[in-house]
């Protein structure tokens, strides 16, 4: 296999992480030999100067790209404008917002390149966690809890989201623990447009996962510790009625990939 790879940071107002995120990335990818590589910011619209930040970033390194995207915002859509024009065969995209952090990409980066297989970032598999708290449990979530609350990150969405993920596993009957991960690097074969262009927000990667295992396509779980968003404000919804709201789209799409799996 060779050792190319496109990484992709679908964006929305997130110019105080890039400013960071980016030259961590440059040197990891440096420390680990990869010098055929790609930093693809695809961007859904931002007005926080993301544009003339990247525009700036790569007049110094030329293989840092910036994607406009015009129309709606969609981040399934942003992704797939990420794979679609990815310069290599090799693929990974995940977050800009910090939380996902340069060792955890090193850890998938360098699973990925010794198996083969597509690897996923996991929250919940053991030796994971979340908000910066490794394997939750009753205690380990008041920390995480206290960690939010002195971030710019919501409560009640990270709450949430572990409520979700774990009722989805039960729904999706699958032995993939994280999967509304987002996290995750593959050959580009792997994926379709069909996976992303029907998905408002993290329900596609549901609908992904259920398609790698009835491909029959290798996938593997590398656990990290998602950290607290470094800066900006979170994408998740303000309250709880509108986190349900969101999350209602999920369970529909865990039910129909589960009945897909067994057809």
């Amino acid at each position: 296999m060779k050792k190319e790879l496109s990484i992709i940071f679908p964006t929305l107002n997130e110019a105080e992480n890039l400013k960071y995120l980016i030259p961590e990335f440059e040197a990891m990818l440096k420390s680990l030999n990869i010098s055929k590589y790609e930093l693809k910011v695809i961007d859904d619209g931002s007005d926080d100067g993301t544009h003339q930040l990247i525009k700036r970033l790569s007049e110094q390194n030329d293989r840092i790209h910036l994607t406009i995207r015009l129309g709606d915002p969609s981040l399934p859509m942003a992704i797939w404008d990420g794979i679609n024009t990815a310069v290599y065969e090799n693929v990974m995209w995940l977050d800009a917002d910090g939380s996902m952090h340069t060792d955890a990409a090193k850890l998938l980066i360098e699973k990925f390149f010794t198996t083969g297989s597509v690897i996923i970032g996991s929250r919940f598999k053991d030796g994971g966690g979340y908000k910066g708290v490794k394997n939750l449990n009753d205690q380990s979530i008041i920390k995480a809890i206290k960690n939010v609350n002195d971030s710019e990150d919501s409560v009640i969405g990270m709450l949430t989201s572990i409520f979700f993920n774990k009722f989805l596993t039960l729904i999706f009957d699958s032995s993939i623990k994280d999967i509304t991960s987002g996290f995750i690097i593959g050959d580009k074969s792997n994926f379709t447009k069909n996976l992303f262009e029907k998905y408002g927000y993290g329900e596609y990667f549901i609908v992904l996962v259920a398609h790698l295992q009835k491909k029959g396509i290798k996938v593997e779980e590398v656990a990290y510790i998602c950290d607290t968003r470094k800066y900006g404000k979170s994408k998740t919804a303000p309250t709880l009625y509108k986190l349900i709201l969101r999350g209602v789209p999920y369970i529909t799409t865990a039910i129909k990939s589960r009945k897909d799996l067994r057809k």
